[in-house]
């Protein structure tokens, strides 16, 4: 009697974990990182009187930056082709290698350097991807050669 019960037990284990919605299948992107699905979160990137909308992806980053939200910061000129701020803060990161970096792209470099780029190019450095602006048309012309004040806030 004591072998059929513990046989019964070990079938309603079995069932309760096989049912369980805990289930840890994590999409994997074709970029080989994990949560890069862009969501309906919509964000403002506001330079001077210019305002760009841009797409946060749904992940751990993009959540902790959204957090910080409305944040207006000094971004500084690097490579003629970005521009970055330094968090007083680390988020969470997911990095990958950057491959082709797109005009728009806001990325984590590290685990608190904002990174926004103006220009498309290859990299071999990894970043984090926090999200994209969605028309950036007009983005490197506001962005201008120097260090900018760049407000970033809720839709």
């Amino acid at each position: 009697m004591k072998i059929a019960i513990a046989i019964l037990m070990c079938f309603v284990c079995i069932s309760l974990f096989a049912c369980s919605k805990d289930d840890d299948t994590t999409p994997i992107q074709n970029n080989g990182t994990t949560n890069n699905n862009p969501s309906t979160t919509k964000m403002k990137i506001t330079v001077g009187t210019t305002v760009f909308i841009a797409t946060l992806y749904d992940n751990p980053s993009a959540n902790a930056f959204k957090a910080l939200f409305p944040l207006s910061i000094n971004m500084t000129e690097l490579n003629n082709n970005e521009k970055y701020f330094d968090l007083p803060n680390p988020l969470p990161i997911n990095a990958s290698v950057g491959g082709d970096i797109k005009v728009g792209d806001l990325t984590l470099y590290g685990s608190n350097t904002l990174v926004l780029f103006y220009k498309s190019f290859n990299t071999s450095y990894s970043y984090t991807k926090l999200g994209y602006v969605d028309n950036p048309t007009g983005l490197a012309t506001a962005l201008g050669n120097g260090n900018v004040v760049v407000k970033f806030e809720n839709n």
